[in-house]
This record gives structure tokens, sequence and C-alpha cells, in this order.
């Protein structure tokens, strides 16, 4: 998909003026700039919701409980998952990870 993405993109880089091309950069750089401002304010929100949690000062049956409920979430979802979007939550999930280990402060 990537070898996809970057040819389609030589192609159209083929058809633009060099004054096209200046503009489509910088509206891809505004893009860019937004995309990541949203992610900073979605961080940002997850936190709040995680000190929501840490605020109540659960008790370790609470925390039990409220464990076993996701988990029993997660396996009604996974039930209805065909084995394809098993492996595409799967996948996500890791991806999501992932970020939010590159997106930790250190």
């Amino acid at each position: 998909m990537k070898e996809i993405h970057t040819n389609t993109r030589a192609q159209i880089d083929a058809i633009l003026t060099p004054e096209q091309k200046n503009q489509l950069k910088t509206a891809m750089e505004k893009r860019k700039a937004e995309r990541q401002q949203r992610q900073r304010q979605h961080q940002e929100r997850r936190e709040k919701k995680g000190n929501i949690f840490q605020s109540l000062n659960l008790t370790d049956k609470q925390k039990d409980q409220i464990k076993q409920i996701h988990d029993s979430e997660r396996q009604k979802m996974q039930a209805i998952l065909t084995p394809q979007q098993q492996e595409q939550m799967k996948k996500f999930r890791e991806n999501m990870r992932s970020r939010r280990e590159q997106n930790k402060p250190q």
C-alpha cells in the first residue's frame, strides 16, 4: 500500500507546477499540524479520564470488578467479529499501545 501511495504521489507531483507543489506542501504541513494538535488534545482528555478513576481511590475489589466488566465487554465484541476483523482489531490495539509508549513524557 505504501508503494501505491508513493507512486500516486510521484504521478501527481509530475503534473503540478512548482507553485502548486509549494501550495500543496503548505496545505499538507497545516493539515499535519492540525492533526497533531487534535492528538495532543485527545491525549490530554485521556489523561484527565485516567485521573478521574485514580481520584476515586478504588478498592482492589472494585478494580477487579471493573476489569472483569471490561474483559467481558471485549469478549462479547470479539464474538461478533470475523477472524479478519479480529486480526485488524489486534493490530489496531498494538499500534495504539505503541503510540502511547512513544508519546509518554520522559
